[in-house]
């Protein structure tokens, strides 16, 4: 049976077992989870940080960015989580599948790409740095 909504529940941990129609959010390992809401009860984990999944609290309800495709579970649902309200998105293609997936790797390694340019050039100063500081002789 398809869920249409979803309780949130703020956790320290993620529970080792997940109960139905239930959106557990861990602020502290930035994550949320919860059974498939096609009730096939495969567990969805989602990982909360800049390059997966966003949310939002408004105070009473959650929503998840972007959408929810279970592309790996035989069921291949794929659907929203907006205000505690489950919105159902058309199955995707194979192709479609394929695609997505390889942006999202796209992305995930040009925004990573940035920080370890970032983490050089901070390397970098920092090696600068020391060595102005022994000529100087601080």
């Amino acid at each position: 049976m398809r869920i249409r909504k979803l309780t949130h529940v703020f956790v320290d941990t993620i529970p080792d077992a997940l109960d139905e129609g239930i959106l557990y959010v861990c602020i502290r390992f930035g994550t949320a989870a919860h059974l498939c809401c096609c009730g096939c009860r495969n567990e969805v984990i989602t990982p909360i940080t800049p390059s997966d999944w966003t949310f939002s609290f408004d105070g009473e309800t959650i929503s998840l960015v972007p959408s929810i495709g279970n592309w790996s579970f035989d069921c291949r649902s794929h659907y929203w989580i907006q205000r505690n309200r489950i919105r159902w998105a058309p199955t995707w293609t194979r192709v479609q599948i394929e695609c997505a997936r390889a942006l999202d790797r796209a992305e995930k390694a040009q925004r990573y790409s940035r920080w370890r340019i970032i983490a050089r050039s901070c390397r970098a100063v920092r090696d600068l740095a020391a060595r102005a500081r022994r000529r100087s002789g601080w």
